[in-house]
C-alpha cells in the first residue's frame, strides 16, 4: 500500500468519531486534506467545521462544506488533524505546513482530538523532523539565540509567512526526551507564539495507516 493510500485509509477512519450533529475542527497539510474529502460525504451530518488555515478554509468550503469562526462556535466536538511525528504516547510534532499557531487553539478548544498518520510518521522519539516554532518578526534573532543556548539548531524558514503575520524557526538537533517541558520551555520564550510540540495537549486517539489496515492507539 503506498504512502497516500495510507493517508487515505485513516482519514476515512476517522469519520468513525463523528457524529450527526458535531462541529468538527479540521487540521492542515495532505493527510487533512484528504478527510476534509472524505467529510465531504457526510457533510449533512454537521453543524460546521472549524478550520485551522485559510488553505483548510477553502479546501472545506470548495466541498459545499459550513465553515465557522471559532470564536462564533459554541463548542467543537472534535478535531481531526495528521502530524510530522507521532510517538506510541500520542505526543506530536506539527507544524511542518506552518499552521501550528491555530490547530494548537482549535486542539486546546475540542473536546476530543484524532490524530491521523501512517505508519512514516511514528516514532520512538521525537526530534528527527525539525521543530517548528512559530515567532514574532521581531523577536526572530533572539529567539533564535535562546533556541540555540538549548540545543537546538534553528533554521528561518525564509518567505513564508504564517496566517497570523508571523515567522518560523525550524529547529533540528533537538533530543526530545520530556516533550511536555521542553514545549513549556519554548513557550516561555519572549516572542514565541507557540511550538510544534503538541504533547501538554496530545492527541486523545492516534490513527496510523499501515500495510495490514489502521490501527488506533
Amino acid at each position: 500500500m503506498s504512502q497516500d493510500d495510507k493517508k487515505k485509509a485513516v482519514a476515512r477512519a476517522a469519520l468513525d468519531y463523528i457524529r450527526a450533529g458535531d462541529v468538527v475542527g479540521v487540521g492542515t497539510g495532505s493527510t487533512a486534506n484528504h478527510f476534509i474529502d472524505a467529510l465531504a460525504d457526510i457533510k449533512s451530518k454537521l453543524d460546521g467545521t472549524v478550520a485551522s488555515s485559510e488553505a483548510t478554509a477553502e479546501r472545506l468550503k470548495s466541498h459545499g462544506i459550513q465553515v465557522l469562526e471559532l470564536n462564533a462556535a459554541d463548542n467543537v466536538d472534535i478535531y481531526v488533524d495528521g502530524a510530522d511525528e507521532s510517538t506510541r504516547h500520542r505526543h506530536l510534532i506539527k507544524g511542518g505546513g506552518g499552521a501550528l499557531t491555530r490547530e494548537k487553539i482549535v486542539a486546546a478548544v475540542a473536546k476530543q482530538f484524532v490524530c491521523i498518520v501512517d505508519d512514516s510518521k511514528l516514532v520512538d522519539r521525537l526530534g528527527e523532523f525539525p521543530l517548528p516554532v512559530e515567532v514574532v518578526p521581531l523577536a526572530r534573532s533572539y529567539v533564535a539565540r535562546r533556541i540555540r543556548g538549548i540545543g537546538g539548531n534553528p533554521s528561518w524558514r525564509e518567505g513564508y509567512v504564517t496566517d497570523n503575520g508571523n515567522v518560523i524557526l525550524d529547529v533540528g538537533n533537538f533530543d526530545i526526551t520530556d516533550p511536555p517541558a521542553l514545549e513549556s520551555e519554548l513557550n516561555q520564550i519572549a516572542g514565541v507564539v507557540s511550538n510544534g510540540l503538541f504533547a501538554r495537549r496530545p492527541a486523545d486517539v492516534l490513527l496510523v495507516g499501515t500495510d495490514a489496515g489502521v490501527d488506533s492507539l
